[in-house]
């Protein structure tokens, strides 16, 4: 066997099984990367919604990140649900101390059904410690808005939003994702020097839970394996539209995507429901 490439994800876990740790380890293991874990949080949920929201530790997240990072070693990092202002603190601190150097941050908010994600009050926290850190930020438009401050209505603002995100607080790329938009899904990533369109086909289905959990991790695991940003943001493109066109129609609500999609299918079917350009 070759190299083998290390991913850890520092998120929450969803006990259904369709975002936070578990959409991430999915994800890691189909595009061949070792997956690893630190649970910030454990939520009681499932397709129809949040029961509840336990939070772990911060004694018990700084050892998981120490353990998994001094034995097995990690390639790349994201991070997922971070809920409180102590955590994101305690993950930054853990992020300079192991000098990472390639982390995504998906800023995750709010779920599906609704359930806010992040407390208010650590929103400020995620701009000032975090995203200075990120090598690339994943917000969706209504996190984009809450990040920025500002109104999304059109590709314009998803440029601009992103820009800001890069020049005003530091992170080295972001892409803002363009799932709650009309029309076909338009993601716009700017990289520190030019804006790159990501454009797919729009399938209509409630099956979306987890999408950015997993558009994130797939960047992280092709950071890990050495791709370059836009060529990681590109596969992760393709690999989340086939998550969502090949629907699995598991349970009564929000469902989650299908993993198995982007091995599933074939190489033909990825590149039809795709398209990107540049734009300086």
């Amino acid at each position: 066997m070759g190299q083998i490439y290390k991913a850890l994800t520092i998120a929450g876990s969803d006990s259904g099984g369709g975002a936070g740790i578990q959409a991430d380890l999915k994800t890691f293991q189909m595009l061949e990367v070792y997956g690893m874990s630190a649970i910030t949080a454990v939520t009681s949920q499932n397709t129809l919604g949040v029961n509840g929201i336990y939070d772990i530790p911060l004694e018990g997240i700084e050892g998981q990140i120490n353990s998994v990072v001094s034995d097995i070693g990690v390639d790349a990092v994201k991070t997922g649900m971070l809920s409180q202002p102590a955590v994101i603190e305690l993950v930054a601190a853990q992020v300079i101390k192991h000098k990472i150097t390639k982390l995504v941050v998906d800023p995750v908010m709010i779920a599906k059904g609704g359930a806010s994600l992040l407390a208010e009050h650590a929103q400020d926290t995620l701009r000032s410690k975090l995203l200075p850190l990120a090598s690339l930020v994943t917000p969706n438009i209504p996190e984009a808005e809450v990040i920025t401050g500002m109104r999304i209505t059109s590709l314009h603002d998803m440029k601009e939003a992103a820009l800001r995100i890069v020049q005003q607080y530091g992170a080295g790329a972001a892409v803002v994702k363009g799932g709650h938009s009309t029309g076909e899904p338009t993601d716009v990533l700017y990289d520190g020097e030019q804006f790159h369109l990501l454009t797919a086909t729009r399938y209509e289905t409630r099956h979306t839970h987890g999408t950015g959990c997993t558009f994130s991790a797939a960047i992280t695991a092709e950071l890990a394996k050495g791709s370059s940003l836009f060529e990681a943001v590109q596969t992760a493109k393709r690999f989340i539209t086939l998550a969502i066109r090949y629907e699995l129609g598991i349970g009564g609500g929000h469902g989650p995507t299908n993993h198995w999609a982007y091995w599933r299918y074939s190489t033909d079917n990825r590149d039809k429901d795709t398209k990107e350009s540049t734009e300086l």
